[in-house]
Protein backbone atom coordinates (compact mmCIF):
# COMPACT_ATOMS: atom_id res chain seq x y z
CA UNK A 1 0.00 0.00 0.00
CA UNK A 2 2.90 2.20 0.34
CA UNK A 3 4.03 1.79 -2.77
CA UNK A 4 0.51 2.09 -4.57
CA UNK A 5 -0.11 5.70 -2.58
CA UNK A 6 3.21 7.04 -3.64
CA UNK A 7 2.90 6.42 -7.34
CA UNK A 8 -0.62 8.07 -7.16
CA UNK A 9 0.75 11.18 -5.30
CA UNK A 10 3.52 10.82 -8.07
CA UNK A 11 0.80 10.56 -11.22
CA UNK A 12 -1.25 13.54 -9.28
CA UNK A 13 1.74 15.68 -8.90
CA UNK A 14 2.83 15.02 -12.72
CA UNK A 15 -0.50 15.52 -14.32
CA UNK A 16 -1.71 19.29 -12.02
CA UNK A 17 1.99 19.85 -13.51
CA UNK A 18 1.44 19.25 -17.16
CA UNK A 19 -2.51 21.08 -17.01
CA UNK A 20 -1.32 23.98 -15.15
CA UNK A 21 1.53 24.57 -17.64
CA UNK A 22 -0.94 24.13 -20.65
CA UNK A 23 -2.99 27.20 -19.49
CA UNK A 24 -2.55 30.87 -20.51
CA UNK A 25 -1.30 33.28 -18.66
CA UNK A 26 -4.49 35.80 -17.06
CA UNK A 27 -2.18 38.77 -16.11
CA UNK A 28 -0.26 41.10 -17.58
CA UNK A 29 2.45 41.13 -14.62
CA UNK A 30 2.31 43.66 -11.54
CA UNK A 31 0.38 46.05 -13.58
CA UNK A 32 -2.54 43.34 -14.00
CA UNK A 33 -2.31 42.18 -10.00
CA UNK A 34 -2.94 45.60 -9.07
CA UNK A 35 -4.85 47.21 -11.66
CA UNK A 36 -7.29 44.15 -12.94
CA UNK A 37 -6.75 41.47 -10.00
CA UNK A 38 -10.39 41.93 -8.83
CA UNK A 39 -11.85 40.99 -12.26
CA UNK A 40 -10.44 37.47 -11.85
CA UNK A 41 -11.11 36.79 -8.26
CA UNK A 42 -14.90 38.04 -8.92
CA UNK A 43 -15.03 36.31 -12.22
CA UNK A 44 -16.43 38.54 -14.78
CA UNK A 45 -14.01 37.05 -17.15
CA UNK A 46 -15.64 33.51 -17.71
CA UNK A 47 -13.69 30.80 -19.09
CA UNK A 48 -14.91 28.88 -22.29
CA UNK A 49 -14.02 25.59 -24.20
CA UNK A 50 -11.17 24.34 -23.48
CA UNK A 51 -10.06 26.88 -20.65
CA UNK A 52 -12.70 25.93 -19.02
CA UNK A 53 -11.94 22.16 -19.41
CA UNK A 54 -8.41 22.94 -18.03
CA UNK A 55 -9.65 25.27 -15.06
CA UNK A 56 -11.69 22.08 -14.02
CA UNK A 57 -9.06 19.67 -14.17
CA UNK A 58 -6.38 21.54 -12.62
CA UNK A 59 -8.98 21.63 -9.62
CA UNK A 60 -9.74 18.10 -9.45
CA UNK A 61 -6.20 17.18 -10.02
CA UNK A 62 -5.42 20.02 -6.62
CA UNK A 63 -7.84 18.64 -4.73
CA UNK A 64 -6.67 15.09 -5.69
CA UNK A 65 -2.99 15.84 -4.90
CA UNK A 66 -4.40 17.59 -1.43
CA UNK A 67 -5.73 14.30 -0.58
CA UNK A 68 -2.98 12.05 -1.36
CA UNK A 69 -0.54 13.76 0.25
CA UNK A 70 -2.31 13.83 3.42
CA UNK A 71 -3.09 10.43 3.20
CA UNK A 72 0.58 9.62 2.16
CA UNK A 73 1.61 11.65 5.60
CA UNK A 74 -0.91 9.69 7.90
CA UNK A 75 -0.37 6.42 5.95
CA UNK A 76 3.77 5.99 5.93
CA UNK A 77 5.85 6.01 8.76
Amino acid sequence: MDIFLKVVLLIFAVGLIAVVLLQKGKSAGLSGAISGGAEHLFGKTKARGMELVLQRVTVGLAAGFFIMSILVAVFID
